[in-house]
């Protein structure tokens, strides 16, 4: 598949401040090369050449270096006027101030190397190094800028699979080269307390421990005996030492447990008497604790109470960080006390297919002699099982999510250019004062659509009151559940986006000769159906709901368009399911030819209900087919899930996190009157 596009030249500006929202001058600000310095009133302005994406880099004598990236749509202006980014943060570097990096779940094997569908594997078998730093070169920039990097090593390590197996569904082991790719990236340390550090018991364990003493990661979390893996890694940092802890959250339903103990070796079993021993006992050798912990429940929105109270347990004994992981999906972070607590990091290198899983963040953390000071997120997006900056469309899924998430536990996420801030508290509030101020945008709806979208808004806001023209119009608010649906980030940071299904013999990349858009093109050949839609199936879904898929097409000639929808059964094997499971038909939609104008798209908006019961995920397809053949592009292809019913009540209800995350907006009639959105 090819990918075509117009030239094209960006202009944008920003502007480079400090904490204290005062201008900073003479930063140096660089973009593939090219460099120019901030002015007195700390702006700055570039003139570049298309490129998909444009990474950012920030420097200046006596405050951190900074990284942020934009993909050319996001900072594409209107009308040929300078678009202007949100205002970047740099943060001052003063005595014992340590800049720390976290990411989440991290794992290397199963399908890097053994793909579904024959695509081609991530990682060569022959050359498992330079594939293994592949995964990561798009998170190395990010976590080599800070002073030390931790993520949670979810796997074994092992030159070839061990023969002891535990007795559980599934086990995860990785090549070596994993260790070596993630020193690269610029990581130091590993947390060993997960629910795979056992899998393959005593031999993975021996094989695990062994590499990493031999790796240059710091490591702790496990061991061959319950005191060794209650052992925390010792790190001086600047001037502050640090103890490094690692827990998983319950021992495991199977014989022998995951948890180490007087009869075998395994992970530290975090809970409450042994995190509130290990990191009491840290304070009183002088460090300063810093915890993470694999608890809580996959999938979920929020940790469990089990989770909440034993990290907040961990900081009221004296730990001055608490990392969580497990859940695959990200939760919430919260300044408890003025110290920082993030829920749940989210996948940072991971296999998982179902969308859910795909948007993570990094998190930066200040610590001014082991007391929180600042902390930044860095919005991902795990595309192609390779983590990479989240841009556009995912960036305002992650950052959504976790502003929400967050607000719900009183802390207060702002940005700072592309990423989401939280500040040191005042006083015991948590975050800082919500503003007041009242932010109204326009949404017009194109002619004859029910539904548009919402992800150009700004994330760290909210919707207040939908004003709409007449007062017999009600709407509703709904998410996507197709990951960039939008067809603009298809090929950033050299990862291929595999949720779509198509076939790449008869597919095209292009731009819109007036938009700049980009849109997959189709060569249908004549009276043969090709299909296109979700490659896999969505996991997690409201059962029973009302539910629209919304597309634009752009066609030559007529061509007939059957919508379906296809489910994985409960207790069904996936691939069979995949292959074989009966196709719903939705409704068949004529798409006519375009008479001639070329640019012309047509949008389709079809209703139905999702599964009622029975099914565990599903998917939908679209199958086309041309009596002549025709050149067919597809853009904007979206899934969405309504959260409530129409309603005319100008302050929506906000009765749950999807609905809170809203992402399209819909009404029951057609209008070509604005609708006004006051955000806050």
């Amino acid at each position: 598949m090819t990918e075509k596009h117009n030239d094209e030249w960006l202009k944008f500006s920003g502007k480079v401040i400090n904490e204290f929202n005062n201008p900073l001058n003479k930063v140096k600000v660089s973009v593939a090369g090219v460099h120019v310095v901030t002015n007195q009133q700390g702006k700055f302005t570039f003139n570049l050449p298309y490129s998909a994406t444009y990474q950012l880099e920030f420097s200046k004598n006596g405050f951190f270096n900074s990284i942020q990236s934009f993909s050319h749509e996001e900072l594409k202006a209107n009308a040929q006027t300078i678009r202007t980014i949100a205002d970047i943060t740099l943060v001052a570097q003063v005595n014992n101030r340590v800049m720390l990096a976290f990411g989440g779940d991290v794992m290397m094997g199963r399908r890097y190397y053994s793909p579904h569908f024959n695509q081609d594997a991530v990682i060569d078998k022959q050359n498992k190094l330079a594939g293994s730093k592949a995964v990561v070169q798009h998170i190395k920039p990010y976590m080599s800028i800070a002073d030390y990097a931790a993520v949670n090593l979810e796997s074994q390590v092992a030159a070839e699979q061990p023969k002891q197996r535990a007795p559980k569904s599934v086990t995860f082991y990785s090549y070596p080269e994993i260790l070596k790719a993630l020193s690269w990236a610029g990581i130091d340390y590993v947390s060993l307390g997960n629910n795979h550090t056992f899998d393959y018991m005593r031999q993975g364990l021996t094989s695990t421990l062994n590499f990493l003493q031999q790796s240059d990661l710091g490591f702790s979390g496990a061991g061959f005996t319950e005191k060794e893996a209650l052992q925390a890694h010792h790190q001086k940092i600047k001037n502050t030492e640090f103890s490094m802890l690692g827990y998983v959250g319950w021992e495991g339903r199977v014989t022998p447990t995951q948890t180490a103990n007087s009869e075998h070796g395994g992970a530290a079993y975090g809970s409450m008497e042994n995190i509130n021993r290990t990191v009491q006992q840290a304070v009183q050798e002088n460090k300063t604790p810093i915890i993470q912990y694999h608890g809580s429940q996959e999938y979920a929105n929020n940790p469990t109470g089990v989770t909440e109270q034993r990290l907040k347990s961990a900081l009221d004994k004296g730990a001055a960080l608490a990392i969580a992981h497990h859940p695959h999906v990200t939760q919430g972070l919260e300044l408890y006390d003025n110290k920082l607590i993030a829920y749940s990091m989210g996948n940072l290198i991971f296999d998982q297919n179902f969308s859910a899983t795909q948007h993570s963040f990094l998190l930066y953390v200040w610590l001014d002699n082991g007391k929180f000071h600042r902390a930044e997120i860095v919005p991902l997006y795990v595309k192609g099982y390779q983590p990479a900056p989240a841009t556009g469309i995912n960036r305002f899924k992650v950052m959504k999510r976790l502003t929400i998430l967050s607000k719900q536990r009183n802390t207060l996420i702002t940005r700072s250019g592309g990423h989401g801030i939280i500040q040191a508290s005042v006083g015991k509030a948590s975050g800082k004062a919500v503003s007041t101020s009242v932010q109204k945008e326009t949404l017009l709806l194109g002619k004859n659509e029910k539904v548009t979208q919402l992800h150009k808004l700004p994330w760290h806001k909210q919707l207040s009151k939908i004003h709409l023209p007449d007062a017999q119009i009600k709407y509703r608010l709904g998410t996507n559940l197709i990951n960039a649906s939008d067809l603009e980030s298809f090929h950033y940071f050299d990862s291929h986006e595999q949720g779509w299904l198509f076939d790449p013999t008869i597919a095209t990349l292009k731009k819109d000769t007036t938009t700049a858009n980009q849109s997959l093109a189709l060569a249908l050949k004549a009276n043969i159906p090709s299909l296109f839609g979700m490659k896999y199936f969505r996991r997690v879904y409201k059962a029973s709901n009302p539910m629209t898929i919304k597309a634009k097409f752009k066609n030559e000639t007529n061509v007939i368009a059957r919508f379906y929808w296809q489910g994985r059964k409960r207790g069904q094997k996936l691939l069979a399911a995949l292959e074989s499971s009966e196709k719903h038909l939705i409704k068949t939609v004529k798409l006519p030819a375009n008479s001639g104008q070329q640019d012309q798209w047509q949008t389709v908006e079809v209703d139905f209900n999702s599964p009622r019961s029975g099914y565990r995920s599903y998917r939908v397809l679209v199958e086309f087919e041309s009596v002549t053949g025709s050149q067919l592009e597809i853009d904007d292809f979206s899934l969405i899930e309504w959260q409530s019913a129409y309603s005319n009540n100008p302050r929506p209800v906000m009765f749950n996190l999807n609905s809170q995350q809203a992402e399209f907006i819909g009404v029951d009639q057609a209008t070509s009157e604005p609708i006004m959105l006051h955000l806050q």
